[in-house]
């Protein structure tokens, strides 16, 4: 009988190491020295235009647009990707997500910026675009374009709500009721219902509150970390001591690379703030601004605040309480008995509320990208009630799936569609960059003349007429 975890987890392997270990950190370090570090260097500036106004109340502001993209980042991968990094790699995964985000930021701003420069408008005056528009115009390679969009799909209705659906019953591990054999078959159920009810139509007051309280349940997550972390202050020294010595350990690495802490640290980075996957980019065309720039500046703070701020807290947090950690508890268990050290029985209850709204509003983030994907493929047409409606159906059935497949298998699938887009989107912005970089130049060009940078697509030598947006 064929092993599919085992084939899966293999293709995995083999996906990130070498290939995208190398590519990431090539493109990054390459985006990060012609762009002088623009991520680190206009961190200050990448702060004031994130409460920049569009100028129009019907129009997408920078912000909107960075809190869309960080709603889909921030989800599941913050709490169980890191539990799941530091269990199964060692505590050095925190170091090389670090490393891996301030790079990766650089390829955020390059993508977003390219998504605003080839953004299109539509016959009700709002921007759309995202790197299936940059690769078709930029590159003239429409079935790129289109293998793209199937790659999306297939990493956001299939790869990543598979994962996500896991993640949530996952949680569940650690109460007394659970039975591994029905558990989560009815937690599955229940979040299909739940999902598809808010597809077709209904449940948009839930799509509210849950929209509302996740922002919350971000910053309270956030302050319960810090709790944890300062009531362990004497493990502070050993805590990050003991990260720099495994993050260094290249005799340990280097014996079993693959699950190594570098390894896990890069995936489990990626998978959480999307840094070059070419998701972003779908919501950053949407933000009505001046100038390209400007989105592709504050959508590196999107993915700091993913990384250097939420993934950190779960990190330090688990590691400061000195709780066991190996495979067993790998996920959420190892982040429920961390916190639960502080607040007793009600710190897993904690954890799983903030696992059930962030699972929530992550698989129907996940489904508005797809929408995108799916009107481009349909040849910038809206597909038909009927063929929706098969899809939502497909994808209430991924979701049930998704809560009764082994971790390994939910896993690797999201891990290999997300490497599918990545080898598409980033190879595509470097072969592209030269437009995002020199657009970055025009804009501190105009900023250093005292100007508020406003871009013309002439301005850089762009053709006017292919560039619309930006007459």
């Amino acid at each position: 009988m064929i092993d599919i975890v085992y084939i899966l987890n293999e293709i995995d392997n083999i996906m990130y190491f070498p290939i995208l270990i190398i590519v990431m950190a090539l493109a990054g370090l390459y985006f990060t020295t012609r762009t002088k570090g623009v991520q680190i260097r206009l961190f200050p500036e990448s702060v004031r235009l994130l409460l920049e106004p569009s100028g129009d109340d019907n129009s997408v502001s920078s912000l909107q647009a960075m809190l869309v993209s960080t709603a889909s980042r921030v989800g599941t991968g913050n709490i169980i990707g890191v539990s799941t990094a530091i269990c199964l790699g060692g505590p050095g995964a925190c170091f090389w997500m670090w490393i891996m985000c301030i790079i990766g930021a650089s390829s955020a701003f390059i993508e977003s910026t390219l998504a605003q420069i080839f953004k299109k408008k539509d016959e009700n005056g709002q921007f759309y675009g995202g790197p299936a528009y940059y690769i078709e115009e930029g590159l003239k390679k429409p079935k790129i374009a289109a293998l793209f969009c199937i790659f999306l799909i297939a990493t956001y209705a299939v790869g990543f709500n598979l994962l996500c659906s896991y993640n949530l019953q996952s949680t569940f591990m650690e109460y007394s009721f659970y039975n591994p054999s029905i558990t989560p078959a009815i937690i599955g159920v229940l979040l299909a219902i739940i999902t598809g009810y808010c597809l077709f139509g209904g449940g948009k007051r839930i799509v509210k509150v849950t929209g509302t309280i996740v922002p919350l349940m971000s910053v309270s997550y956030v302050i319960i970390a810090l709790i944890v972390i300062l009531i362990n202050y004497s493990n502070i020294p050993s805590m990050f001591l003991l990260i720099f010595q495994d993050a260094f350990d290249f005799k340990s690495i280097a014996g079993g690379f693959v699950g190594s802490c570098l390894v896990y640290g890069i995936k489990r980075g990626l998978f959480s703030n999307e840094a070059g996957v070419g998701s972003a980019p779908n919501a950053s065309a949407s933000a009505s601004v001046s100038h390209p720039a400007k989105q592709g500046l504050v959508q590196t703070l999107s993915v700091y605040i993913d990384t250097l701020l939420l993934c950190t807290a779960t990190a330090l947090m688990c590691l400061s309480t000195g709780v066991a950690r190996d495979a067993a508890v790998s996920g959420a268990p190892y982040v429920q008995n961390s916190i639960a050290t502080v607040f007793g029985s009600a710190g897993p209850i904690f954890i799983t509320v903030a696992m059930v709204l962030f699972a929530f509003t992550t698989l129907l983030g996940n489904l508005y990208y797809v929408d995108n994907a799916l009107i481009f493929l349909n040849k910038k047409n809206k597909p038909t009630k009927k063929f929706m409606n098969i899809f939502y159906i497909f994808a209430i059935l991924i979701i049930f799936v998704g809560a009764i497949i082994p971790m390994d298998a939910a896993w690797a699938m999201a891990d290999i569609t997300m490497g599918g887009m990545t080898l598409i989107n980033l190879p595509t912005c470097v072969i592209l960059g030269k437009i995002a970089i020199d657009c970055l130049r025009d804009y501190e060009k105009k900023k250093k003349a005292g100007k508020d940078p406003i871009f013309k697509a002439a301005d850089i030598g762009l053709d006017e007429e292919k560039f619309a947006a930006w007459k």
